[in-house]
């Protein structure tokens, strides 16, 4: 009878339905009452019980009780005309401990690891500075036998990357060739685009695209997606990237299924800044 062979390299598996996706997993009185919550806002702070049913999508008797649910236990108020409500301060708890949690690249690191290794075989935060790419956090699987070192605080040139592309991709046409003259532009490989008016091209749709691909332009080996974090203002402050070996599946099918995952983490980082109003930043790039 034939041995199998042990050696043989192992297809790895597909990532397991996360339990959050199964509505059966769900508590819908939990939801609803987080609805409540969430109908207040900036432009609406005191809502009557009709007002906060219809903006969250609920039966008016639903919106009574849950509101006088959320008053009992301090995170609604009633104000004085007695008709409306308004939030606590009490609410402020639900995301102070995030908030103190640190700087971007610790509200990175748990969104990277989700995906490494059952998307890609690497995950990156960098930012840009100068015309390069500095790491701020990195999660790896599995690349040692390709030679890639990026630990936190490496530099590479950012016309050759996808994270670098990424992020000068949001950047006006000014700052994007100021950032492509800053290093010299030298081919990392066959597949490296050095020329600067290939590069803005090139910059012009990753920003139609809503992000970057790069396969094999600085590695060998190695295809990477990237999408860019914006900060309050609407302006990139950073980027995040996932790779993977070339010998698991094409460029193609790999941007298909890790690009809307790169663009949901840069969306939750980004959002992350602009709730936290200043309390979640990035580290300043040392000389």
């Amino acid at each position: 009878m034939p041995v199998p062979d042990e050696t043989a390299a192992k297809p790895k598996r597909a990532r397991p339905e996360q339990a959050e996706d199964n509505p059966k997993n769900q508590v819908q009185s939990v939801a609803k009452a987080f609805a409540v919550l969430q109908a207040f806002g900036r432009d609406l702070s005191e809502l009557t019980i009709a007002e906060v049913a219809a903006r969250a999508g609920l039966d008016r008797g639903t919106a009574f009780r849950l509101i006088h649910t959320l008053v009992g236990l301090g995170y609604l108020r009633p104000v004085p005309d007695g008709r409306r409500f308004r939030l606590t301060l009490k609410c402020l708890e639900l995301g102070f401990s995030v908030l103190t949690a640190g700087d971007l690249p610790d509200h990175a690191m748990p969104l990277l690891r989700d995906l490494v290794p059952g998307v890609a075989d690497a995950g990156s935060l960098g930012m840009l500075d100068r015309g390069e790419v500095i790491y701020l956090a990195r999660v790896e699987a599995d690349l040692s036998r390709h030679g890639v070192v990026r630990r936190p605080g490496s530099r590479i040139g950012a016309y050759a990357t996808a994270l670098g592309q990424a992020i000068m991709a949001w950047l006006p046409p000014q700052e994007q060739v100021a950032h492509l003259e800053s290093v010299a532009r030298v081919k990392l490989s066959e597949r490296t685009l050095t020329d600067l008016d290939a590069l803005l091209a090139r910059l012009a749709e990753v920003r139609a695209r809503g992000y970057a691909v790069s396969d094999g332009e600085n590695v060998y080996g190695l295809v990477t997606v990237a999408a860019p974090v914006l900060d309050p203002q609407g302006q990139p402050c950073a980027g995040v990237s996932l790779t993977i070996g070339a010998g698991r599946m094409s460029s193609v099918e790999f941007a298909a299924l890790a690009a809307p995952q790169a663009q949901r983490m840069a969306a939750e980082l980004s959002r992350a800044m602009h709730l936290s109003l200043g309390a979640i930043g990035i580290p300043r790039a040392q000389p």
